[in-house]
């Protein structure tokens, strides 16, 4: 499947923070935010976790579910949301499946070194399941508002 703003978003099944499994055609009706981020608890997720956390409120307002994705555990997502107090839940992508069918598990470099990692992108979906916008190799600064602005744009 090719991703492809104005199709249908990839639909996948994911153990989430709370225990319970996610699927994507559960949350049919409402718009859904993913942000995929490559690691639990390093600097620049947490910041981009707790923007999402400080608009929250703001996305339930605007029919939206606000999802985080990337490759740790439950139990290392748990401590995240515990210790951030998140307010939404965090999927655990482990085997990357999820990642590559949003493109975002890709060829990374870092001092020189080369591996494959999450590059940090986020995704729309409409209430209908379609993908209405991303945001790819996402700068954490001003993105949560970015995106929430997007999320109340739907519902217009």
């Amino acid at each position: 499947m090719t991703l492809e703003v104005g199709k249908k978003a990839p639909k996948f099944k994911l153990a989430a923070s709370n225990g319970e499994t996610i699927s994507l055609m559960d949350l049919r009706g409402r718009n859904v935010v993913i942000f995929f981020y490559p690691k639990d608890m390093t600097a620049t997720c947490t910041v981009q976790a707790c923007d999402m956390r400080d608009v929250y409120s703001e996305f339930v307002d605007a029919n939206t579910v606000v999802l985080g994705i990337s490759g740790d555990s439950i139990k290392s997502h748990q401590n995240f949301v515990a210790k951030k107090e998140l307010p939404y839940l965090l999927l655990a992508d482990e085997d990357h499946k999820v990642c590559k069918m949003y493109g975002v598990w890709q060829l990374k470099k870092l001092y020189g070194r080369e591996y494959m990692g999450i590059v940090r992108s986020t995704f729309l979906i409409d209430a209908k399941g379609n993908l209405v916008r991303e945001w790819r190799k996402v700068k954490v600064k001003g993105h949560a508002q970015e995106v929430l602005e997007a999320a109340r744009s739907l519902n217009k």
